[in-house]
């Protein structure tokens, strides 16, 4: 190998170091405001009710313009939308740490969203860019992308408590600024580039959706709080269906549309986008649940309960990055997913045991360690074949998919497990017994979602057993 290909192929890992970095920050923005919104709503004068809003606020602007952002990667390149991306989470980030009230704190935790959103789909289509013309490095790169969620999920949790304790709660947001600095400087020399692409922005059917999306993200979440059957429930759940049905209609008669709805008649793409729906419904609500019943049940506060999931992140890291691809390298991707769906499956369920009077040794960790095992093996072939099953030149379009995928089944499945923890004594704060058999019947529910998606991807994916990998050609080098 020569010297420029060596540095080239070095360059690459380089740069997947930066997208899985990627990855990590925007889920760490998720939960690393957890333990600072106590401090948050006494000095923003956030109501209780209102409170939620700081985590919703990002998720509803993540999740509503996951799809612009993908077919922006693809017009403008993913390189550009990219960087862009960081540096709106900086703006934000600067926003909501300098807050000295309710509206602009929102703003600026909306306009992290925003970024994420640019973020999260460029970042794919960077690593298919770097790594899809070599089916073995494919996988190892995905597994190393997919451990970064977990990473960052749990180093969130930790992050936040010992920030708040520490320092103040503005610093959960400053220490994004050097983090994005970093990654503005980097990926002019990590990241490859492309040439964009003529084209149009399709506008209004950008619009139609992200307020379709956004519309229904905000329905799912208030929906515990404000009652599914509530008027307000309803009609914006009714605005968000009447806007998609808009969106459709309108890519279905644009030339340009930004989402080609025939994309799902390729094979295998919508089947693998329904198991990263029901892998993200299954499996945030199990984090959620699983982190009250420690602090709320067994009595641990935040720090120490970040610290009890600290096995399991480990353990579902390792399974993405040595179980996963070997498994998929003897198997297939379906028969690698199907299994991890059942494993998590049988870990859900064994979560649900949780007592009242357990302990983390009995009732949780082997359970837990289960879960991530089920979670680690379905989650790396599921993306993957959502991936590589588009063209090349809609690879941005494939990932805003399979984010919005994950992200919408994420919200959907928490909002419905919420409200049925709560109609099984959830609500019933003080009272351990009421509080596990509240939990306890979501983990149930998630089981069975988890459950649903194995029987799913095992009766719709229809693939030989490498069919998910592109076709070998040479590897593409760093421009």
């Amino acid at each position: 190998m020569s010297n420029v290909t060596a540095s080239g192929s070095s360059r690459r890992w380089w740069a997947l170091g930066l997208i899985a970095g990627a990855q990590f920050m925007v889920i760490m923005d998720t939960s690393i405001i957890g333990v600072a919104l106590p401090e948050m709503r006494v000095d923003l004068g956030f109501t209780p009710g209102s409170l939620s809003w700081v985590f919703n606020a990002y998720v509803v602007a993540f999740g509503g313009l996951l799809l612009l952002g993908g077919r922006l990667s693809d017009l403008l390149g993913a390189r550009r939308v990219f960087a862009t991306g960081w540096a709106v989470l900086l703006i934000g980030s600067v926003l909501a740490g300098v807050a000295g009230g309710v509206g602009l704190e929102l703003a600026g935790r909306a306009v992290q969203g925003v970024g994420a959103a640019l973020i999260a789909p460029a970042a794919l289509t960077l690593l298919m860019m770097l790594f899809g013309g070599n089916p073995k490095e494919l996988t190892k790169a995905i597994a190393l992308y997919g451990a970064a969620a977990p990473a960052g999920g749990t180093a969130g949790v930790f992050l936040g408590g010992v920030i708040t304790q520490y320092l103040s709660w503005p610093w959960v947001f400053y220490l994004n600024v050097p983090i994005a600095l970093a990654a503005l400087i980097a990926t002019p020399a990590l990241m490859p580039a492309a040439a964009p692409r003529r084209g149009s922005v399709d506008l209004l059917g950008a619009l139609t959706v992200t307020g379709g999306l956004a519309a229904g993200v905000y329905a799912i979440v208030r929906a515990p709080e404000v009652g599914w059957a509530s008027a307000q429930t309803l009609l914006v759940g009714l605005a968000a269906v009447l806007l998609l049905g808009v969106f459709v209609a309108i890519q279905a008669g644009r030339r340009e549309p930004l989402m080609r709805l025939a994309i799902f008649r390729t094979p295998n793409l919508a089947a693998a986008n329904v198991a990263q729906l029901l892998l993200g419904a299954a499996w945030v609500p199990m984090w959620f649940f699983l982190n009250l019943y420690l602090q709320q049940v067994l009595g641990l506060s935040a720090f120490p309960s970040g610290a009890a999931l600290l096995p399991m992140t480990s353990f579902i890291m390792l399974g993405m990055i040595v179980a996963a691809p070997r498994l998929i390298a003897s198997v297939g991707p379906k028969k690698a997913l199907v299994t991890g769906m059942s494993i998590l499956t049988v870990g859900l369920a064994a979560l649900s045991l949780i007592r009242s009077t357990g302990s983390f040794w009995t009732d949780v960790l082997p359970a837990s360690l289960i879960a991530a095992a089920g979670m680690s093996l379905a989650f790396i072939p599921s993306l993957g074949i959502a991936l590589s099953s588009a063209r090349p030149e809609e690879g941005g379009l494939a990932s805003g998919i399979v984010n919005t995928s994950y992200q919408i089944g994420s919200a959907l499945g928490l909002a419905a497990m919420t409200a049925v923890a709560a109609a099984n004594g959830a609500d019933e704060v003080g009272d351990p017994s009421a509080l596990t058999n509240g939990y306890s019947a979501a983990l149930v529910g998630a089981a069975v979602i988890a459950a649903v998606g194995a029987v799913l991807a095992a009766i719709t994916l229809r693939m030989p057993r490498q069919a998910a990998q592109p076709a070998d050609r040479e590897p593409s080098t760093v421009r």
